[in-house]
């Protein structure tokens, strides 16, 4: 059994930021459990384009405001408090937050816990 708080995590190797965000990796690669679940906080005014080429992400906003554009089609969607965003064909986006967001990402494979965006937005 696996038992870990957001206080364990937070200032260790698996609390990672970058420009506009901050991802605290809960579960990773080396617990065996074949995902990785974050608690992600998205800074207001950040945007960001993104793609997973290697991993696929699902998302679950439990406060603040933003939107998800899908790249492909240029369709804007609302994140709110409630909604999920599954990103289940590698789909390159663009994530902006208008009030700080924080969500509750998985990722799969999981992922080490240390990575950092590349220049192509990925893991």
């Amino acid at each position: 059994m696996i038992v870990r708080t957001l206080a364990e995590v937070t200032g260790s190797a698996h609390d990672v930021t970058g420009s506009g965000w901050q991802s605290r990796r809960l579960l990773t690669q080396p617990d065996g459990m074949g995902y990785t679940m974050t608690d992600t906080i998205i800074r207001a005014g950040a945007e960001m384009e993104l793609e997973y080429r290697n991993h696929l992400e699902a998302c679950y906003c439990l406060s603040g405001a933003g939107e998800v554009v899908d790249l492909a089609t240029g369709v804007t969607h609302p994140i709110r408090p409630g909604t999920i965003y599954a990103l289940d064909r590698h789909d390159r986006h663009v994530l902006r937050a208008s009030a700080e967001m924080r969500l509750v990402c998985c990722f799969t494979p999981a992922l080490a816990g240390t990575e950092r965006h590349g220049k192509d937005g990925g893991y």
